[in-house]
Parts: C-alpha cells; sequence; structure tokens
C-alpha cells in the first residue's frame, strides 16, 4: 500500500477520503492548518499554511508517496473580498502549483488534484454534456483558478517524473454534506411544499462514496496518469427528479406543486435571484465515459443508496 499524503482532511470530501484510505491499508499524513482530534489517531498530522508551502518540511514527502490534494478555497455564491479572483489564485492555482513543485523535487510518484465540473462552465444546453476533452469554459473566479492550477500541474508532469491526475466533480453530496444541499434536506424532511413540480432539466452530482473510490482507484492505476477525469453517479436527475429522491431517503412524502419554469425565471429575475434560479432549473450533464473506459470504474453507489446515506449522519 502507498503512502499518501492528504491536504484538506479535515473538510467535507478530505475527512471521509482519509477514513477509507486508512481501512483500505494505506498509510495517511494529513497536512492540515489546526491539528484535529476529529480525525483518526492513526492519522499523521502536520501543520502547515496552503500559503506558506515554503515553510513545509520537505522530508514530509517520501520517495514514491502519493499527495491527494482536496483542499482549496471554497467556491461562495457572493463573494464579499474586494478581489475575489486574486484571492482564489492564491490557494487554489499558486498554492497549488508550489505544492506540486515541492512534491516532484522530494521524489513523490503521483499528484491527484481534486479540481471542479466548473472548469468545464456552469451549464449544458440542448442535449449537451460536459466532457473531458471538452475545451474548459469556467466562468467565475473559482472556476477559473481552478483551470489556471490544472494548467500549472500539467506544465509541471510534462517537465518532471510527477504524475499528476485531475479529478473534476459536480455537486458532491452524501454524509455529513453542508451548504445549500443540507438547506434542501431539511426544507424537504420538513414537508415545506416547493413549486419544483414541472422541473425538467438534467443535472449530474456524485455521491461522497463514488468520488472517494475513484479517487482511490486512481491511486496506483496506471492509466490514470496525465489525465483529467470527470466524476458523477451516472445517473442524471431533473431538480424534480431530485427532490422527489431526497423525499424517499427522509422517509417524507415530497410536496411539489408544478409551476412552469417560465414563471419561476421570472420571479427570480424580479427578485434579483437569477443567478441561484438558473443553478436549480438549468441542466449540468457530465459524461463519465471516459472514467469508466481508462480506469474500468463504475460507480459502486447508485443515487438512491447515495441519497439515503445523507441521512445517516444529517438525521
Amino acid at each position: 500500500m502507498a503512502k499518501v499524503i492528504l491536504t484538506g482532511a479535515t473538510g467535507f470530501v478530505g475527512k471521509a477520503l482519509a477514513e477509507s484510505l486508512i481501512k483500505s491499508g494505506h498509510e495517511v499524513i494529513a497536512l492540515v492548518r489546526t491539528v484535529s482530534t476529529a480525525l483518526n489517531p492513526s492519522i499523521k498530522q502536520i501543520q502547515f499554511d496552503l500559503t506558506k508551502i515554503d515553510r513545509l518540511n520537505i522530508k514530509s514527502f517520501d520517495t514514491g508517496a502519493i499527495l491527494i490534494h482536496a483542499a482549496a478555497r471554497a467556491h461562495v455564491m457572493h463573494d464579499s473580498s474586494i478581489d475575489p479572483l486574486f484571492e482564489y489564485r492564491k490557494v487554489n492555482r499558486d498554492a497549488t502549483i508550489e505544492l506540486a513543485k515541492l512534491a516532484s523535487r522530494s521524489g513523490a510518484r503521483r499528484f491527484i488534484y481534486l479540481s471542479s465540473i466548473k472548469v468545464n462552465g456552469e451549464q449544458t444546453t440542448c442535449g449537451g454534456v460536459c466532457k473531458a476533452e471538452d475545451l474548459p469554459t469556467p466562468k467565475d473566479a473559482y472556476g477559473i483558478s481552478k483551470y489556471e492550477a490544472e494548467q500549472g500541474l500539467l506544465e509541471i508532469a510534462a517537465n518532471t517524473r510527477l504524475e499528476v491526475v485531475i479529478i473534476r466533480p459536480p455537486l458532491v453530496y452524501g454524509p455529513g454534506v453542508k451548504g445549500n444541499f443540507y438547506s434542501m434536506m431539511q426544507v424537504v424532511k420538513k414537508g415545506f411544499p416547493l413549486p419544483l413540480g414541472a422541473v425538467n432539466n438534467e443535472r449530474s452530482l456524485v455521491a461522497l462514496d463514488n468520488l472517494i473510490d475513484l479517487i482511490i482507484t486512481c491511486i496506483d492505476h496506471p492509466a490514470a496518469a496525465s489525465q483529467v477525469f470527470l466524476a458523477s453517479d451516472g445517473e442524471d436527475l431533473s431538480t424534480t427528479e431530485l427532490l422527489r429522491g431526497v423525499a424517499k431517503a427522509a422517509g417524507v412524502s415530497s410536496r411539489l406543486i408544478p409551476v412552469p419554469v417560465s414563471v419561476l425565471m421570472f420571479m427570480a429575475s424580479l427578485l434579483g435571484k437569477k443567478e441561484i434560479a438558473q443553478r436549480i432549473l438549468g441542466s449540468l450533464q457530465v459524461d463519465i465515459s471516459k472514467t469508466r473506459d481508462l480506469l474500468g470504474w463504475t460507480p459502486p453507489l447508485t443515487v438512491e443508496e447515495g441519497l439515503r446515506r445523507c441521512f445517516v449522519r444529517n438525521a
């Protein structure tokens, strides 16, 4: 088994990934801003700051180690910083590239980067799907910073012996999920009626356990080197279907009112919520055929099971 150095180990994805790595027999070293008692005690924790990578002891990286970079400045809907792109670039681009350079100098074997489907863009239209080989079209500061980090990593891989693997997930859900997905779960669970019973869009999601399974697959798979992979459950849902699935997982009846999408968009525009409405009502489909074909990977969990697991820890 490999020695795995993991950033973002205290986050939603990172914490679950760290546990799975330990269960799989890997030795895990977590690079953390603050030492956490919530992590498995068998995980060695090293304090570090993403913006001060030059202070990180190079001895942390043994020859042949695998580095999984899951830490990032997270995407927020309404960024209040004066220059959001500068702030995102500082952490998501510059720190990522410096970390990869350090890993390369120390003899690390592979660098697995958790990127974002926002590199591809915000929406798909007219039955289109996002593919790994598509020309990236990031629209916001977060997506731009992730894309620029990818470019820097691929350049390092082309000029050193460090193998780079890039994974772009869409929205990740699962036990411990927070943010808008958690809020949606609570609204559905409490039985509030929602005017979303006639939304016929198509959106790809990825269950936490499916994403973790893909990341672990990429640790040793020879075909993963220098590749960009998209992740999803392989089952696209409309917003209406998702809400019904969440209600079923919560053991309640869905209360969805079939309001036309055109009316919803009009009302959202009047309220200044057009961006939010586009995320709820628009489509974003992900094609994982490359991931399946090159890696022989199939998402182990169905959407139904993934949604059910959301309520195990969030009950």
